[in-house]
């Protein structure tokens, strides 16, 4: 099956998922909410009533739900269990046992090395907490990357000709491959010194970011002669060419904006700082009309100085310039900025020298974007709480979660009065793409003019 085929098929796919979950039927259901199994059987029910679909239609749809059923059965460990006729364990997947695909993949370790031994321990961990088929970290040797074109400073594309684990074959008891996939490749810099903890966090990103549909897959990692990189699954455009390019309506700023607040729960639920949130790795997948986030972990250099900090400046929060340090507050702030992105199709701060101190000494002194006219006063005031100077008075990702849900409900309704936002000159949407790039800032060394920046000194 081609890949447009096989995206065809899937849109068509999640489009009726989406329209069953429009009807009064699914949303007027209570006990739906909260309970994953009560939501299978019933889109279950209503694609084998639809009459509009074709029998093979609905059988595709039903593999698919049954496949994402059995994810989420493993994730919440929840739901009815069986007895795997071939380990003997209680498993609770039904197209596949996820003991059997540890057991697998666990007797192929003295098949592949990356030549480091904590590379090959952190895929190897990862390998036997797999959840499903197509969610496996592997070691990817080089060769089987063809095709490997330079996209910007140390991302590529490339084909993976042998592509990745897909299904479980009971039958023959093993893994089967997908065909050739487009892939992205990271340089990861500096792999051979991290510490220990570097690795635990590799460990929690690549594990988090298979386990939620919300946030860019992984697929390992591979070496070239320079060095280690990720291998991660391509997406149709992230969210500053897309700005670039599409004109918005309040409707879809509010929903591109909910998507992102959906992911960067996912990614708080886990204890996981993402730290290096901006437009290019917010990255949409079209056939799902769905923006995710990329990038997480693997913020930086695996072996940067506690001097540095590392990030896009315009999206940083203030207290992490000043204490060098992330948390989930600063994740809010940045999504704060990635708002006001969206409601303006503007990065914010490009007309400022991002390297020059006094953008900072302003950043740390309250500066923030103009909110362009007509922003809806619910996407405003939820914004500026997002991008405040004091980060305890920052609203938590779930309250975000409650408030773009209320904001996204009114907006359904009231459709209508929701009008095209004010677009910028395209000429100069199209001019900033330059520098906004994430990398290494020594603080200490762009304000060593200024030491003193709102009563916090930068040489400790």
């Amino acid at each position: 099956m081609s890949v447009v085929t096989k995206n065809h098929q899937h849109q068509l796919i999640f489009t009726t998922i989406n329209e069953i979950h429009e009807t009064s039927e699914y949303k007027n259901n209570n006990n739906i909410k909260n309970n994953f199994n009560l939501q299978h059987e019933i889109r279950k029910e209503m694609i084998i009533a639809n009459k509009n679909l074709t029998k093979d239609q609905k059988s595709q749809m039903i593999k698919l739900l049954i496949k994402t059923h059995d994810h989420n059965k493993i994730i919440f460990n929840e739901g009815i269990k069986r007895i795997c006729e071939n380990c003997q364990e209680e498993c609770l997947a039904t197209l596949y046992c996820e003991y059997c695909i540890r057991n697998y993949l666990e007797t192929k370790f003295s098949n592949w090395t990356s030549e480091n031994n904590d590379v090959d321990d952190l895929i190897q961990k990862c390998q036997i907490e797999s959840i499903s088929p197509n969610k496996i970290i592997e070691w990817i040797p080089y060769d089987n990357l063809q095709n490997v074109k330079l996209l910007t400073g140390g991302i590529y594309s490339a084909d993976w000709v042998t592509g990745y684990y897909e299904i479980w074959d009971s039958k023959k008891q093993q893994l089967e491959r997908s065909k050739t996939k487009k892939v992205i490749l990271k340089r990861l810099e500096n792999v051979e010194n991290a510490n220990k903890s570097w690795f635990e966090e590799a460990k929690s990103c690549f594990n988090t970011s298979n386990k939620w549909n919300s946030l860019v897959k992984y697929y390992g990692i591979t070496k070239d002669q320079s060095g280690y990189m990720l291998v991660m699954k391509e997406l149709d455009m992230n969210l500053r060419n897309y700005l670039q390019s599409h004109k918005l309506t309040w409707k879809e700023v509010i929903k591109i904006t909910q998507d992102i607040i959906c992911a960067l729960l996912r990614i708080h639920e886990e204890n996981i700082i993402h730290k290096n949130l901006h437009s290019r790795n917010i990255l949409f997948l079209k056939y799902k009309d769905q923006w995710q986030i990329g990038d997480l972990g693997f913020c930086g250099p695996s072996d940067k100085s506690l001097g540095n900090i590392y990030g896009t400046l315009p999206y940083l929060a203030p207290e992490v310039i000043t204490e060098r340090e992330h948390n989930f507050s600063s994740d809010i702030y940045s999504l704060g900025m990635l708002m006001w992105e969206i409601s303006s199709r503007y990065p914010p701060f490009a007309n400022y020298e991002h390297g020059d101190c006094n953008f900072i000494n302003d950043i740390i002194n309250d500066m923030r974007p103009e909110i362009i006219p007509g922003t809806p006063l619910e996407y405003k005031e939820l914004m500026k709480q997002c991008w405040d100077a004091d980060p305890m008075k920052r609203p938590n990702i779930f309250i975000l979660k409650d408030k773009i849900n209320e904001m996204m409900n009114k907006v359904q309704q009231t459709a209508d009065d929701y009008t095209n936002i004010n677009l910028m000159n395209d000429c100069s949407v199209n001019s900033i793409n330059r520098s906004f790039n994430s990398k290494v800032h020594d603080v200490v060394d762009l304000c060593e003019q200024r030491n003193i920046i709102k009563g916090k000194s930068f040489l400790h």
